[in-house]
């Protein structure tokens, strides 16, 4: 037994509430169980017990053993004393408060279905990817459609919390906050942190004023990545170079280390050189892309503004000086669709988050909801338990969920799990 699930059973009332007698004999009823506290102090505030013909106001305390509460020295602590009722599982030893006092006590080990303890002990020792597979079908569509709205809601603002940090670091400037985190999605997962990195060496503002002349934006991104320090035998290289010279030493540019760059296992079509080509194209045809994406905040517009192509030099090419047949290079249908799933639905929601504008936010949902449904190793395991999920909407809410509860077997803060092991009380 563990006490974070007497808290659930507690919590919930998952026990059989009638005719309950304390260790002392005294009629116990319960009239509010209390709010569950997640800081320090007794588990359960303002409740209500009566007792015998008494009702009693105060805190709730939860052991699986009642000798639990001299082990955690409660019987020394003033915080405690406005303790009414001790719940556990089994009793060995009564509790004093510090005043001196014994607290009247109640056991559950004999109140709790065994058919709920088996259903609890198959989820936490099930070594599926999905704890509650066994279960799951007998979810009713009500009580999973209202879960799927709370994952994606907690995802988003999960994704909030995070712009909110970069927000910060970029005083509150949504412009180029925006900015550093397209420039993630342009590095892919291998180079994300670097193409940030390449975003906060060379701010928005800088590359903004020279928006119309995309060799300057080439050189001044090229440069800063630590792409421009070697001679090479091509006249567009060494353009770009004495571009930059200049550029560097007008705003003062820090360079990446060429070094940070990573190319193992990656296709041509994505290797650093061609993305920072992309994104420097993308720079210079979509002027203010954030504030155009808020006043516009729908699929189609969004795709043709992603759209980015390259300049002529590198249609021809895949790294400087080294000719290639003549490919046009733009962005893909995968990188679009993902960069609006993972930053540009969740940039329209905090914003509308900091603005407390509602309508703004629902522009993002919709987003997803009209978003063709991810595919990926996770989706594809939930649906060989059935699910089969339309759109974004319901594959970030089947992330969110996998992630952050069955990864961590969080069945006890989980609505599935609650109606599961509910059932097991009938």
């Amino acid at each position: 037994m563990k006490e974070n699930l007497l808290h659930f059973l507690w919590q919930n009332l998952l026990f059989d509430t009638s005719n309950i007698t304390s260790e002392d004999n005294s009629q116990i009823q319960i009239i509010k169980r209390g709010t569950y506290n997640t800081d320090s102090g007794p588990d359960f505030l303002n409740a209500k017990i009566k007792i015998n013909d008494t009702i009693w106001a105060g805190n709730i305390e939860i052991h699986v053993k009642s000798s639990d509460w001299h082990s955690h020295n409660h019987h020394k602590d003033i915080n405690y004393n406005n303790t009414i009722l001790h719940v556990c599982w089994e009793y060995d030893k009564p509790a004093y408060r510090k005043d001196g006092t014994e607290i009247t006590c109640i056991t559950l080990k004999k109140r709790v279905k065994s058919n709920l303890l088996d259903r609890y002990t198959h989820l936490m020792n099930n070594k599926n990817i999905i704890p509650c597979s066994f279960f799951i079908k007998s979810i009713d569509e009500l009580t999973w459609k209202m879960w799927e709205e709370r994952m994606l809601i907690e995802r988003l603002e999960n994704k909030t919390s995070e712009i909110f940090k970069t927000l910060e670091k970029c005083k509150n400037d949504w412009h180029q906050a925006f900015y550093e985190k397209i420039a993630w999605s342009f590095g892919l997962k291998i180079n994300a942190e670097t193409f940030q990195n390449l975003a906060i060496n060379i701010p928005i503002k800088i590359l903004s004023i020279h928006k119309n002349n995309l060799t300057q934006i080439e050189a001044m991104l090229f440069g800063t990545a630590g792409f421009l320090n070697f001679d090479k035998d091509d006249d567009y290289y060494r353009k770009l170079q004495k571009e930059y010279i200049f550029l560097k030493h007008k705003y003062k540019l820090d360079e990446i280390s060429n070094t940070k760059w990573k190319l193992l296992r990656l296709r041509p079509a994505n290797f650093p050189t061609v993305r920072i080509a992309q994104f420097a194209n993308l720079i210079h045809k979509a002027e203010n892309m954030f504030s155009k994406i808020l006043e516009n905040p729908n699929i189609k517009f969004i795709e043709t503004l992603l759209k980015s192509g390259t300049s002529e030099y590198w249609k021809k090419h895949y790294n400087f000086g080294v000719k290639s047949t003549i490919k046009q290079k733009s962005t893909g249908d995968f990188f679009i669709y993902n960069t609006i799933i993972n930053t540009i639905v969740p940039f329209v929601f905090a914003y509308g988050k900091y603005k407390d504008d509602e309508v703004l936010k629902e522009k993002a949902i919709s987003i997803l909801n009209n978003l063709t449904a991810e595919k990926n190793s996770i989706i594809t395991k939930w649906k060989e338990l059935g699910f089969d999920p339309k759109n974004s909407f319901q594959t970030q809410a089947i992330l969110q969920l996998n992630n952050e509860y069955c990864n961590n077997y969080k069945c006890l803060n989980c609505s599935i799990g609650f109606k599961i092991l509910k059932n097991g009380t009938n």
